[in-house]
Formats: structure tokens, C-alpha cells, sequence
């Protein structure tokens, strides 16, 4: 039995007020009561606790001796004199597990759907019957004390009372899920406002004015579009459009809170509205486009997207604040948009020093119904929202709910009552509500943004509304929802119910509304008509931040500037790395890497991987640009080369060397990601479009498990510049090379990476020294552009005797050198037989076994770039080499790696170097569905052979 069905079997008018008492004794010290009576009041719900706190009075101080030894006050009686005015306990307890009841379960009797098709089914928990009530009781009086205030007041009221201000509040247009949260102070916040606020009622007429003027332009907007351009794909909002006031209201009530910008991300359904309406792109340049003009100037190359993904950003004045908004562009991809918007919500707020509640600026993500349901990476999104490195105080989710997929229904699209349960995941309260009350929506708008100012978290906005149209202008959803479609036909606009309801209340009057409408059709058409001359005549990618940067040049030798630094600037990032706290309890064995290093820098040599590192980190510092670094275990690093945050044994309390270089300094972060790389990757991104000046990495635990953030790299990293003209300078670091590991531990797919690269795109390089890997990281914000770098980060060659580096290739006059040549003393060019080209980690297996055989006429070369391809560094190499076999050695199988992307590459090459060879010949693992075996045995056998067979040693017996 439930501990409210034992209280209630318990209770009557004569013992409430002794067991009130002991509930009150009970709440000051639990142990101060019997066993059983601790485990009955720990159990009560919220609402049965509350009856009894009232039944010893509003100060809930207790009224026996049991405590104070005071004489209790008078308590006014009632019909049949008891110490509740005569009310019945149980009746009392009834109504308190009703009204929670209601609370939780309200939302599902809740008038939602606007096209009347879903109605609500009678609910158990909300039938007064379970309660053990009947119609004739409606009338009764019962106690509820401070239960249902401010909803009703005094300590008393009728059943019908309480029920039907219960269901003014959960099952009207508005239900509300946030009685699962386990904060009780949120749960408590959201009872008031949504009890308290009595919205209904609390509209002005100017308020009511300004949602019918954003209902006339957003619905406006798409009419004039479905007139003009008959049978375009716009992915219009038709039947969605209370969204756009939503939006504003949403924006003006941040405004008046201090929010100074708001970052939007949202698929391409309403985005053109969202554009016009809400960022106020120019209705001009809409209209251009639909002619088939471009969102960039001629001069300014790029291939450009369809209207319908693209952003933009402006200032407006709200209430006389300025806030800057502005609308992330986004691919079909439809949800791959969120984690970017969060990324670049919280570089704002890092930039800015919004740093402590997160609150000034803020994100907004739009949702399908079905893509909130379907999608992964909303879950992702939501996960890490509450996380140190990744929190943005709160993000509000705005499903914009048509209740239907492409052609799938939502019985078919989601498992659970609600597309949005996923939200609950992190205890996200959620607000359906009707789309077609317009004030309700606007109502619940402003009550989400009030809540995550509250409390920096997230939370949900769920629109139920309708797709007029099908999945595009051109579909027919008849076919697949015909009784949805048929609804849809006889069923008036938001515009058309939300006019007719001011006219009726004599807001306005029907003159208003046409004369309004017929206003904004005017200026649509003078628009229209201006955009058959309109011409853009600037760009926005290099404004802001991003002032002073240029587009590239193309010209190869500006992607190589001098990035080596002072020697005593070395050396004093070396005494940080080397130095912790005094009182710092050091791991030993950590304790003997800094005295390594310590070395390292007396001695000037043997500069390791992580060291080289640390030092292009720290360099960065000292000329005051922030590093942020984020990854799956980065901190230590996958393979404990990294410890760039140490940890006390006895306290666990962390210290950064690199933040200890000297007291004026830009700060790196370093955060240990969750276990997630689409998510994750997709925040780094954002966080790198925001400020240039911030070098941003991105590290996979290994390589390969980027390919779980596939479309971020392929949809935003790879081609967001020449789509959207967004520069980044993001560093993907992926641990790289062949050691035996196995198919998921070897190859991090550099041949998808390569197969992404044109119109100079990327960086792309595959490094084999630490004074290389410490130049490629400066040159990332030494260049006037910024490119994506990415790495084939190594493993075993992060202690590798031969991987190192001395400090003067970390000093003045250096720079990244794209390719390496010969180091050891060899025969004369001229004699050298054969040359290998190769990059990364196999480069040192060849080396070591052309040292043991001593192929004093075999030449090795290395690739550190592979992308831009640096034809003319490679051709001045080879031109060493007249006489020479070329051949190329990869570890990868054929069909991976770099051979199909470089084999034409190294032809052109040698023609440019007069080079008799005419292409290079393969040499590496044979071709094959699995990127590496998983037997040692085999790995050892394939990875000799190839070795062999590159430098053309006869294989033995």
C-alpha cells in the first residue's frame, strides 16, 4: 500500500492534528520519531506533505507539547469541529494525490492538437472516482490549506473548485511536463509561474497588436512566396507560423534580461521566414535569390547553397537594448546544426567574460518534431549542456511540431507519448502547447526563457501546429495522410483565428486587419520588384572578429611564414612545464617526465611529440591567443603522452603548467570530453567560427572514431567555406599509424579526408616531427585566412627515439616545412638508385631498416603535407635525384591512405623536376575491406614485407 493510502486509512478529523505535530517533529529531526513514521513522511508526495504542514498552521509551527511545550493556538472549527474546520483528512489527502496527479499527468489530457484530430483520452489519475470521489461530492468543501495557492485562495474549497482551476492550468492549450526534474526548487518555480500567472487574463491589447503584426508578416511572407514563385521548393512555415512571434518573444523577454545575443540553429523548414521576419535579412535579397542570384557578391568565390541553408546575423533594438542575432547556416543534415550552435554560444560568452552564469548570451534551436525524436545528436546536444567545458547557461529547443515526418506519422517516428521524452534524459521541462492559441504560445515563450535565466538550463518548447504543405512545395501528402490533409484544407490560418479573435474582443477591427495586411503585401511587392536590379554588394564573412583577415591569395608560399620563436621564450615555457606547486603531490612517475623535459631544455635535444606540443600551446599563450583543446581523455592523452593536467594524488585537485608561463597570458582549456564525437566535434566547430584570434583543437581517442562525426566533417569542416563563406581554423587530431592494433585502433581514414580537398579547403598533413607538429599549429593563426588543419596524429611514435626534435627547429628563421628530405649522409645524388616517398610513421621503420642494411643508395623522403599538395617543395627534392627509382610506401592498404590522392600529384612532380622516372610505384598493403588485421602475427609479417619491398631488399628465407 502506497504511504498515502496508509496515511489516509490512518487519519480523521480527531487525530490530524497529532499526527501534523509529529510530521512537524518529524521534519526537524527524523531520528526523534518511531521507525515506521520515518519511513511514512519519507515517502510522501510533495502534496500530502503540504496538507499536513498546513494543518499545524501557516508558520508550521507545532501546536502540541510534544515540542515546544507551548500551548497550541486556536484553530477555527467548522461544521463538525474538528482541527481541519470539519473537513474530512482523507478527503483532504484525496485532493492532495489529485492535485499531484494533475501536476504530472495533466499534460496528457491537454487540447494540443489544433486540428482537433488527437483527442485527449479520460485519464485514470485525473478521474475523481480514483480518488474515491463521486459527481455528488462536487460541491463538498475540502481542505487544502496553501495547496493550490495563489491558484485559489483561502484553506478551503469545492471539488468542482479545484478541478476546474486544475484544468485551466495543465489540460487547456498548455501542458506542461516538469514534475520529474529532481531540483525541487525548479519544480516549485514552474508550479507558481504556470499556477500564479494567470496568463489568460494578463495580455494587453499592444501586446495582442504586436503578435498579430508578427502573424501578419510571417504568414504574409509565405502567401506572397506561394503567389510569386508557384511550384519553387521554399520549405515555407505554412501552418507553423506562430513560431515567428514565438521567436520574438522569446528574444525581447532575454532583451529585458540582460541577454545581449542569441544564436539560432535550425533546419531549412522556416528559415527563409526566420530570415526575413526575425535576423531581418533584407526581403530584397530573398527575392534575388529566388531569381536565381547569389547571397555573395560576383568577386567573391564559393559555390554557395540553396537559400534554404543559408545564415545571417544583425543588430536589432529591442526595448532599447541592442542585441545581436544571428541565424547559423545548416545543411539537410537537419539536426547537425545544434552542437554548432552551442559551440559558438560559448565562445561568445568565453570572449566576452560571460563566463559565471552564462546568461548574456544565448541559443536558440529550432526541431522538427521528427528530427528531435530521430536524431542522435539531440541527445548528444542535450548531454553535455550541463557538463563544465561545454555548459552555455541553458539552450531553449523550439519543436516546431507538425505532427507528421516526411510521410511518416509520429506512431511510426518515435517510441514513448511525446517526441520530446528524450528531453527528460536530462530532466528538461517541457511546454506543449496549441499553436493555433497564439497567446499560449507566446505565454509559454516567455515563461522558457524566464527558466533558463533561472536556472542555466535547458528546456523545451513543443509547437503543435501542422505542414500545410507537404514535405516541399512540389509534394502531394494526401497521398500518404489524406485524413490529415483534408483537415488541413477546411482549416483556417493562425492569422485568420488569431485576427477574428481581436476583432470579436474589439481589439481591432476588421478594417485594421486587411489595411495591415494589404500594407505588408505592398511592401513585399515594391521589394519584389527592386530585386530584378539588386546586387549584393559585400560579404559579412570578414566583419566583426573577423576583420582584418583576407581571403587566400592561392599563392603557396604564404602558407609557409616564419612561426619559430625566441629561445628564451622556449625556455621559459619549458621552466612552466617543468615546475608544479610546492605543495603539490605529484604522481612519481610524472614526476620523472618533468625532469625529462627539464633535460630536454637544458641539453637543447630529444624533444619529444608531446613536448613539441606543448610548446606551440604555450608560444600561442604568450601572444595572448586563447587555446582550447576538448577530446575524449585529452587531458592525460589516450596513449599518456599529454599530462598537460596534473593531478594531485592526495586531493585531486588539478594544475595546468601551461596557464603558469608568466602573469600576463592568454589561459588554454583543456576538457575531457564525454564519450561522444559527433556532438563534440560539432561544439568545437561552432566555438571556432566565433574568434580567429582562438586556436580551437578537436582530438579523437583514435582516428577512426571520427568517422561517428562524419557529417560535420563532410558538411561543415570540409565545404562550409565555399557554401556559406564561414572560415575555421578547427585542429582534428587523430591518432594515426599501424602498430598491430587492429582495424579500429590503426587507420584514421586519411584517404576520406583527402577525398574531401579542393579549392583549397583544408589543411591536411600527416607530420612526423615535433618541431613540425609545433610550426603547423602556430601557422594555424599566423596565416591572414584560417583553414582546418588535419592531423594524422601519431602513437608510437609519440616515444619514439628517432621522433624528436632539438630546440633550434623550434626557433628563429623556422618554419613548417611541407617536405621533408634526405638526413642521413648517403652516396651522391647522383648515384642514389632509389628514392621512397612516403609520410608519417612508416617513415621510420624505413629508416631504421635501411640503417641496418646500410642502403647507402636508397633515399628516403617525406610528405608532411599532403594537402595543398606541395608540388614545387617535392619537385626541388626529387630534382636532387635525376638517376633515381620513385617509388611510394604506405603502411595503409592501396585502397586506403594517400596513394590514390597523391600518385598523379608526384607525376606532376617529377615532370616539374625533369625527373626521368615517370609515376611512382606502389609498394604498401594489398588492397582490402578491413583497414588493418587484428593478429600481430600477420601485422608484423605484412608491415616487414612492405619495408622490404620499398627499399628493394630480396625477402629471405
Amino acid at each position: 500500500m502506497a504511504a498515502s493510502d496508509v496515511l489516509a486509512t490512518a487519519l480523521n478529523g480527531a487525530n490530524i492534528a497529532y499526527l501534523a505535530d509529529l510530521y512537524a517533529q518529524w521534519a526537524k529531526d527524523h531520528k526523534t520519531v518511531d521507525p515506521s513514521f520515518d519511513e511514512l513522511f519519507s515517502s510522501l508526495e510533495e502534496e500530502e506533505a503540504a496538507v499536513l504542514k498546513d494543518a499545524v498552521g501557516p508558520s508550521w509551527a507545532p501546536r502540541a507539547s510534544i515540542i515546544t511545550g507551548d500551548e497550541p493556538e486556536p484553530v477555527a472549527k467548522g461544521a463538525k469541529g474538528s482541527a481541519v474546520g470539519g473537513l474530512a483528512a482523507e478527503d483532504s489527502l484525496a485532493i492532495a494525490r489529485l492535485v499531484r496527479a494533475y501536476r504530472e499527468y495533466g499534460h496528457l489530457e491537454a487540447t494540443l492538437d489544433p486540428l482537433g484530430l488527437k483527442v485527449p483520452q479520460p485519464r485514470k489519475e485525473l478521474a475523481l472516482a480514483t480518488y474515491g470521489f463521486g459527481d455528488k461530492d462536487q460541491n463538498r468543501e475540502v481542505y487544502i490549506g496553501s495547496l493550490l495557492q495563489p491558484l485559489l485562495k483561502g484553506p478551503s474549497a469545492k471539488i468542482k473548485d479545484v478541478v476546474a482551476s486544475l484544468r485551466g492550468v495543465y489540460c487547456h492549450t498548455i501542458g506542461a511536463e516538469y514534475l520529474y526534474a529532481r531540483n525541487e526548487e525548479q519544480r516549485e518555480w514552474f508550479r507558481q509561474r504556470l499556477e500564479g500567472d494567470n496568463w489568460q487574463k494578463a495580455v494587453t491589447p499592444e501586446e495582442q497588436k504586436a503578435i498579430l503584426q508578427n502573424l501578419t508578416e510571417a504568414e504574409g511572407f509565405e502567401s506572397f512566396c506561394q503567389k510569386r514563385y508557384v511550384g519553387a521548393k521554399r520549405f515555407g512555415l505554412e501552418g507553423g507560423e506562430i513560431s515567428i512571434p514565438s521567436l520574438h518573444a522569446i528574444i525581447d523577454q532575454g532583451a529585458s534580461q540582460g541577454v545581449r545575443s542569441v544564436t539560432i540553429g535550425m533546419a531549412h523548414r522556416g528559415r527563409l521566414n526566420t530570415l526575413v521576419n526575425v535576423v531581418r535579412k533584407p526581403y530584397v535579397a530573398i527575392f534575388n535569390e529566388f531569381a536565381g542570384g547569389s547571397f555573395k557578391p560576383d568577386d567573391v568565390a564559393g559555390s554557395g547553397d540553396v537559400k534554404y541553408h543559408l545564415g545571417s546575423s544583425t543588430d536589432v533594438e529591442v526595448g532599447g537594448h541592442s542585441v545581436h542575432i544571428s541565424l547559423q547556416p545548416n545543411p539537410s543534415h537537419l539536426e547537425a546544426v545544434d552542437p554548432v550552435v552551442c559551440g559558438k554560444v560559448r565562445a561568445i560568452q568565453d570572449d566576452t567574460g560571460d563566463t559565471e552564469n552564462r546568461s548574456a548570451h544565448m541559443g536558440i534551436v529550432i526541431h522538427g518534431d521528427a528530427a528531435f525524436a530521430g536524431q542522435g545528436i539531440v541527445y548528444e546536444t542535450f548531454s553535455m549542456s550541463q557538463l563544465k567545458g561545454y555548459r552555455t547557461g541553458g539552450t531553449i529547443h523550439m519543436v516546431v511540431n507538425n505532427q507528421v515526418g516526411f510521410t511518416t506519422n509520429p506512431e511510426n517516428g518515435h517510441s514513448g507519448v511525446y517526441g520530446t521524452d528524450v528531453a527528460k534524459a536530462i530532466e528538461a521541462p517541457v511546454l506543449h502547447v496549441n499553436g493555433d492559441d497564439a497567446e499560449a504560445v507566446i505565454y509559454a515563450s516567455r515563461l522558457a526563457e524566464d527558466y533558463r535565466q533561472a536556472f542555466a538550463s535547458d528546456i523545451v518548447l513543443d509547437i503543435v501546429c501542422y505542414r500545410r504543405h507537404g514535405h516541399n512545395e512540389t509534394d502531394e501528402p494526401a497521398f500518404t495522410q489524406p485524413v490529415m490533409y483534408k483537415a488541413i484544407a477546411e482549416h483556417e490560418t493562425p492569422h485568420a483565428l488569431y485576427s477574428k479573435r481581436l476583432i470579436a474582443a474589439g481589439v481591432v477591427t476588421e478594417a485594421d486587419v486587411k489595411a495591415q495586411w494589404d500594407a505588408f503585401f505592398e511592401r513585399l511587392d515594391a521589394d519584389y520588384k527592386a530585386a530584378q536590379s539588386y546586387k549584393v554588394n559585400k560579404a559579412d564573412w570578414l566583419e566583426g572578429g573577423w576583420s582584418g583577415l583576407t581571403a587566400p591569395t592561392g599563392k603557396v608560399e604564404s602558407a609557409y611564414p616564419e612561426t619559430g620563436i625566441a629561445q628564451d621564450k622556449l625556455k621559459t615555457i619549458g621552466a612552466a612545464l617543468a615546475t608544479v606547486p610546492d605543495n603539490f603531490d605529484l604522481n612519481s612517475k610524472i614526476a620523472r617526465q618533468l625532469k625529462a623535459k627539464a633535460a630536454m631544455f637544458e641539453t637543447g635535444e630529444g624533444f619529444d611529440w608531446a613536448t613539441g606540443e606543448a610548446l606551440g600551446f604555450g608560444s600561442l599563450l604568450l601572444e595572448n591567443h586563447r587555446v582550447r583543446l576538448s577530446g575524449e581523455d585529452c587531458q592525460r592523452g589516450t596513449f599518456s603522452q599529454r599530462h598537460a593536467t596534473l593531478i594531485d594524488q592526495t586531493n585531486q585537485s588539478q594544475y595546468t603548467p601551461l596557464n603558469h608561463i608568466q602573469p600576463e597570458q592568454a589561459k588554454i582549456e583543456i576538457w575531457n570530453s564525454f564519450l561522444s564525437e559527433y556532438g563534440v566535434l560539432g561544439f568545437e566547430y561552432g566555438y571556432s567560427l566565433r574568434n580567429p584570434q582562438t586556436l580551437v583543437l578537436w582530438e579523437a581517442q583514435f582516428g577512426d572514431f571520427s568517422n561517428c562525426a562524419q557529417v560535420i566533417i563532410d558538411q561543415f569542416i570540409a565545404s562550409g567555406e565555399t557554401k556559406w563563406l564561414r572560415m575555421s581554423g578547427l585542429v582534428m587530431l587523430l591518432p594515426h599509424g599501424y602498430e598491430g592494433q587492429g582495424p579500429e585502433h590503426s587507420s584514421a581514414r586519411l584517404e576520406r579526408y583527402l577525398q574531401l580537398c579542393a579549392e583549397d579547403n583544408m589543411f591536411v598533413c600527416n607530420i612526423t616531427t615535433p618541431a613540425n607538429y609545433f610550426h603547423a599549429l602556430r601557422r594555424q593563426l599566423k596565416l591572414d585566412y584560417r583553414k582546418p588543419l588535419i592531423l594524422m596524429e601519431p602513437k608510437s611514435l609519440l616515444r619514439h627515439k628517432l621522433a624528436v626534435s632539438a630546440l633550434t627547429e623550434f626557433g628563429p628563421g623556422t618554419r613548417f616545412q611541407p617536405v621533408l628530405g634526405e638526413i642521413d649522409a648517403l652516396a651522391a645524388d647522383a648515384e642514389i638508385e632509389r628514392v621512397v616517398l612516403c609520410s608519417g610513421k612508416v617513415y621510420y621503420d624505413l629508416l631504421a631498416e635501411r640503417r641496418e642494411k646500410e642502403l647507402n643508395k636508397v633515399a628516403i623522403l617525406r610528405l608532411e603535407q599532403l594537402y595543398p599538395f606541395p608540388e614545387a617543395a617535392l619537385a626541388a627534392e626529387l630534382k636532387r635525384y635525376p638517376n633515381a627509382q620513385v617509388v611510394w610506401c604506405q603502411e595503409e592498404t592501396e585502397n586506403g591512405g594517400a596513394w590514390h590522392f597523391a600518385d598523379r600529384r608526384i607525376e606532376k612532380a617529377l615532370v616539374a623536376a625533369k625527373h626521368k622516372a615517370g609515376r611512382p610505384a606502389y609498394v604498401g598493403r594489398a588492397a582490402a575491406a578491413s583497414p588493418a588485421t587484428g593478429l600481430a602475427r600477420i601485422h608484423a609479417a605484412e608491415q616487414a614485407d612492405l619495408i622490404a619491398r620499398a627499399l628493394g631488399v630480396k625477402k629471405t628465407d
